[in-house]
């Protein structure tokens, strides 16, 4: 069998920098998440555009990755509001909701199950993202209630680099994060790539296997509390194998991220579809209403047992000043330099910040509190609406 870690980096990528393919993560999936890395391609012809769950006619049919931008005529929103609806009943478990299995050598074959995106920020500073999809999240269980499920599922790592030396790296987790020096993390046998870990259901990515606890932002208590993720050292997943790759240009002339150019890196093959990544709407189902069978009294506390499917990778700030995303909590965010212990107590107690406004400055409250109600989070931490 193979070792992917021990595989030389792919040679027909020379279009890539070298740099991006040298120090890329592996990810060690769940070994019983029964939701692998998913065909992207394959999301669209199992699923419909609806809106308010009213099915709406493609304008040019059939939809494909390389026109599903053209939704963003439909509606009233831009086409913020379409969902990508699956065609089955998600409750008998569709096998296209399970991807793809990953190969001995860490790839998903001729399906594309990841994007990577490398955005030239200037002055040396390149910021690679490294996103991976799955047809489905499963949210977990909370008190004997699974919550949080969902179609469709964009997670991703970032990487910067500051002359082509790796610096710092994001991890992302629900709708937050964790944010480490490049040096802290595991690597694997060549020493360059980081050695990462896929939650089970949820997918958030965790730096190492275990039980971790996400009940509070920022806070990484050393104990399982209400919210858990839990990883395992399963199959190794190589998302380089099996990844489109793309630069990307932020508009000159709009705040809107959809509307920045993406551009495959050379040599891409010449179909490589760019549209999708245009594609305002989400990505599977919209939370179903409580009369929904599906949904009634599955609940807990007002959260729910399935909620919205998510955006794509243009909504994901690839435009960024820090390592994080800004979001409600990352006035409490700070890069870890460490994976113990001590390194839990000296990082993470830091960031009660965002707790309760300890420590922010005054720009930094009102910033916060102008963005309170602008992206509404579900049980499991993901960004829903």
């Amino acid at each position: 069998m193979a070792d992917p870690e021990n595989e030389p980096i792919l040679s027909a990528l020379e279009g890539v920098p070298q740099y991006v393919l040298d120090h890329a993560p592996l990810l060690h999936l769940f070994s019983k998440d029964r939701h692998r890395p998913s065909s992207i391609a394959a999301q669209v012809p199992n699923t419909h555009p609806a809106i308010d769950f009213k099915t709406v006619p493609v304008p040019s049919p059939p939809l494909t990755l390389d026109n599903l931008d053209q939704l963003n005529s439909v509606g009233a929103n831009g086409g913020r509001d379409c969902y990508l609806t699956s065609n089955d009943d998600v409750t008998k478990s569709p096998k296209w909701l399970e991807g793809v299995q990953v190969d001995a050598n860490g790839g998903t074959g001729e399906s594309k199950t990841g994007v990577v995106i490398v955005v030239d920020k200037g002055g040396g500073v390149v910021d690679a993202f490294y996103f991976y999809f799955y047809a489905n999240n499963w949210g977990g269980v909370v008190l004997a209630k699974e919550l949080g499920d969902h179609v469709g599922d964009w997670e991703h790592n970032m990487i910067r680099f500051n002359n082509g030396v790796p610096q710092s790296v994001w991890l992302s987790q629900h709708a937050n994060g964790a944010a480490y020096t490049f040096s802290s993390l595991n690597k694997d046998k060549s020493g360059k790539r980081p050695v990462l870990y896929s939650a089970n259901g949820s997918h958030a990515v965790y730096p190492t296997a275990g039980k971790h606890d996400h009940t509070i932002p920022n806070l990484p208590l050393p104990f399982p509390f209400i919210l858990v993720d839990e990883t395992d050292a399963g199959p190794l997943y190589d998302p380089i194998l099996s990844s489109y790759y793309y630069t990307y240009t932020p508009p000159t002339t709009s705040t809107d991220p959809f509307t920045g150019t993406f551009t495959p890196i050379s040599p891409s093959p010449p179909d490589t579809p760019t549209r999708f990544l245009h594609f305002t709407g989400r990505w599977g189902d919209a939370e179903y209403p409580e009369s929904d069978p599906r949904q009634k009294g599955k609940g807990l506390f007002g959260f729910k047992k399935f909620v919205g499917g998510p955006t794509g990778p243009a909504d994901k700030q690839l435009v960024r000043a820090q390592v994080w995303p800004q979001n409600q909590w990352s006035a409490g965010q700070r890069i870890r330099t460490g994976l113990d212990g001590r390194s839990w107590l000296r990082d993470g107690l830091g960031k009660l910040a965002c707790c309760g406004g300890l420590g922010r400055s005054k720009a930094e409250r009102e910033r916060n509190k102008a963005m309170k109600g602008v992206k509404r989070i579900n049980v499991n931490g993901e960004v829903v609406g």
